[in-house]
């Protein structure tokens, strides 16, 4: 399609555009040909002819601006992120300090199967955890405890669901690396 009045002002371009959440469009990726700067800074190269040629030189940004890429997709999800694309993925809360050290074998396992994963050792009660998480849009977060330390298992909550009940350790692993794989969008 042809975009009169674009800023292509020094040679053909292919843009890609995206619409966002609330259905703006926005120029992401771009492929342009430069025929006027070689010009300008006088470039040549030698041909297999053994002849002088003018290069052109050809400009792209795979994502437009990698600012306005991901303020793009960060709208889109609201912050949100689906567990694939998350930046933590996971986060263990141990409900007092002696559930610290198994919280800490939680965290550990977790990291260990590739998962981003923190762990919150602060001294606040379990509710203020569980909500920082619920605002921080950590997908799930894993409660542990009296119960959870005995059976080796953690409670585990998602940012919108709520509890999701008890899961051995490697159950809650299992899921998450189906949901991954499978890219799924939300928790």
């Amino acid at each position: 399609m042809l975009n009169d009045g674009d800023g292509a002002f020094y040679g053909p371009k292919i843009d890609f555009d995206v619409t966002d959440a609330i259905g703006r469009k926005w120029q992401c990726a771009t492929i342009q040909l430069d025929y006027q700067m070689p010009q300008r800074f006088d470039l040549k190269y030698v041909g297999a002819d053994n002849t002088e040629h003018r290069p052109v030189v050809i400009h792209r940004a795979i994502f437009g601006s990698f600012e306005r890429f991901i303020a793009i997709l960060i709208e889109h999800y609201a912050g949100a992120f689906p567990l694939w694309l998350a930046p933590v993925q996971a986060i263990v809360l141990p409900i007092a300090d002696r559930h610290a050290q198994y919280a800490a074998e939680v965290r550990s396992a977790l990291a260990a199967a590739g998962l981003r994963v923190e762990l919150d050792e602060r001294h606040e009660k379990i509710g203020y955890k569980i909500r920082e998480a619920q605002l921080q849009q950590v997908p799930y977060m894993l409660v542990v405890g009296d119960r959870e330390a005995a059976g080796r298992t953690v409670s585990v909550r998602t940012r919108r669901g709520g509890d999701q009940g008890s899961s051995p350790v490697a159950g809650f692993l299992a899921k998450a690396a189906d949901e991954i794989a499978r890219k799924v969008v939300g928790p």
